[in-house]
């Protein structure tokens, strides 16, 4: 029996030396310890959850360094959402205390070091999001499992402010703006001095994040206050060019949200939006969901960045100096304005329903409108130069997405991907095209038949949900999704999507300001791929033709 007792005791033994794991790490505000979950043979992870990254934020200010704690913080539970909106808009969800973030650290036959590391920001239009993302019988969205397991690179994400708590500004000191892009911030900073505990390399670090979380990674390279913080971004469908990424006035929403919770608009205004109760504060930033060709969905995004002086010191497009050596990756999906235009125009979903050519004309007269009639009638034709004589359905419902698709997203990251290359010292561009086909083409909602890659169709790919729930994809689901994470971890890892652990299926060249190079990225994919000037025609229409006009 004794002889039993020890082979058993060494047995555990062993199991738990192999059993790789950073056990309580200590940070900056106290140890932690998190999970460590078995992947297979010799293969590990620890994953940590709800780590605080700042202490609970004040109203409208930025966010401040976290006390700390004592003992062992057990960071085994995600932490709530920031205080949002529910998705119908009728109540909110959440807490103000939410400045926390997540760590999926991989480990093979000894504990990580030196690992590259990813931050994730996630989208929601700068009013609803969270760092798990949706659930599915606990199968959070963001979970950054697949991503760590398969490219051996540490993920991390984050919560940061939404709504008006995020992003209300009076455009000058009382309330300047810029609460969720500061706590974006403090999250980054967090990483890059804490991470080497977790076996992570503070100095190769790579921001990604896609829609809103896009465009605050585009704003993360350019604002000054994070030289030397990270290395390389990715920015899925959204940056700050994009027409809903900065708010021009934002003093208009400020004074409309004011009266709503029945604050004076006079110059005590900010004192009194200070002191009203935050459910209330938040439910007067709903965005308005009744849309049309002629009030676009788009244009209601009205709670987003402002150039404040501080953390954009000047216009988006001017601050491209600071992204030199900042290796960026940009792209969008080929059908991203469908969930826009689809609001605005809803017979284009509907195959029996017939879509006017006045709608096209509605929606380009409402894009365009600084323009007047000039602008509208540069647009239309050259919107309809191919459509003949006698346009089909299809071509009419196409044509609008593809306005959609290039006002909102499309046209401005070509331009982001431009200004940078232009820009660059020695960080590298590289543009890409997602047009994997909706999985629900025809399914759970009429869908039309030609439907391309809709706004968030990347994520599930990024995140792994193929490998992760194998019985809801098909095995082309599973070749992108490999695709996709082995181009973004190369790129991780060496600033070369190419170049790292993974195998690709297309070797991807940089954008240059003269060859405009691209990769489409699909199931079917391979080196002829490869292309260049991505819908060049419409770019240099939105670009230049449109903004020349008087």
């Amino acid at each position: 029996m004794a002889k039993l007792g020890i082979l058993v005791a060494v047995a555990v033994f062993l199991e738990t030396v192999s059993g790789t794991s950073l056990g309580v790490v200590y940070t900056e505000g106290g140890m932690v310890q998190g999970d460590n979950i078995r992947l297979g043979y010799r293969r590990h992870m620890d994953v940590f959850r709800g780590i605080p990254f700042a202490d609970m934020p004040g109203r409208f200010e930025k966010p401040k360094r976290h006390p700390g704690w004592d003992g062992v913080l057990k960071a085994t539970e995600y932490r709530k959402r920031c205080l949002q909106l529910n998705l119908i808009m009728t109540d909110t969800r959440g807490s103000e205390d939410c400045l926390y973030l997540n760590i999926w650290v991989p480990h093979g036959r000894s504990v990580s070091t030196g690992l590259p590391v990813m931050v994730w920001i996630y989208g929601g239009g700068f009013l609803v999001g969270g760092s798990m993302g949706a659930n599915f019988l606990d199968n959070y969205l963001y979970s950054g499992q697949e991503i760590a397991d398969r490219g051996n690179v540490i993920v991390v994400t984050m919560g940061y402010r939404v709504g008006t708590l995020g992003f209300l500004s009076t455009g000058d000191a009382s309330l300047p703006g810029n609460y969720g892009l500061w706590d974006q911030h403090a999250a980054i900073a967090w990483v890059h001095r804490n991470i080497r505990s977790f076996g992570g390399d503070p100095d190769n670090i790579t921001i990604f994040g896609e829609s809103a979380g896009g465009a605050s990674v585009s704003f993360q390279t350019l604002t000054p206050h994070n030289k030397g913080l990270f290395k390389r971004a990715i920015s899925q469908s959204g940056v700050a060019l994009c027409p809903w990424g900065i708010i021009k006035n934002p003093r208009t929403y400020a004074e409309e949200v004011a009266l709503k919770v029945s604050c004076p608009t006079d110059e005590t205004m900010a004192a009194c939006l200070k002191m009203t109760d935050p459910v209330l504060l938040t439910m007067a930033g709903t965005l308005s969901l009744s849309s049309s060709p002629d009030h676009p969905l788009v244009n209601n995004l009205v709670l987003s960045a402002v150039v404040d002086g501080d953390f954009l010191p000047d216009e988006p497009y001017n601050l491209f100096h600071n992204a030199a050596d900042i290796d960026y990756l940009a792209g969008v999906n080929d059908m991203d304005g469908h969930l826009f235009t689809g609001v605005d125009v809803p017979s284009i979903n509907a195959p029996l329903l017939n879509t006017a050519v006045d709608d096209v004309k509605r929606l380009l007269a409402s894009y365009t409108k600084e323009k007047g009639m000039a602008g509208l009638d540069n647009a239309y034709s050259t919107y309809t130069a191919n459509w003949g004589s006698r346009p089909s359905q299809e071509t009419i419902k196409k044509t609008i997405v593809e306005i959609g698709t290039d006002y909102i997203f499309l046209v401005p990251t070509q331009a982001a991907l431009y200004l940078h290359a232009s820009h660059a010292t020695t960080g590298r561009t590289y543009s890409y095209v997602f047009s994997e086909p909706n999985r629900m083409g025809g399914i759970a909602r009429p869908y039309p038949s030609w439907m391309g890659a809709d706004h968030a169709d990347d994520l599930q790919y990024v995140f792994g949900k193929p490998f992760t729930t194998p019985l809801a994809y098909w095995p082309r689901h599973r070749d992108v999704s490999g695709y996709v994470i082995a181009y973004w971890t190369n790129f991780a890892k060496t600033g070369d999507p190419n170049k790292g652990d993974l195998k690709v299926p297309a070797t991807w060249p940089k954008f240059t300001s003269t060859g405009h190079q691209y990769l489409e990225i699909n199931s079917k994919m391979n080196k002829n791929y490869v292309k260049q000037k991505l819908r060049m025609r419409y770019v240099h229409f939105w670009t230049s033709v449109l903004p020349s006009l008087p």
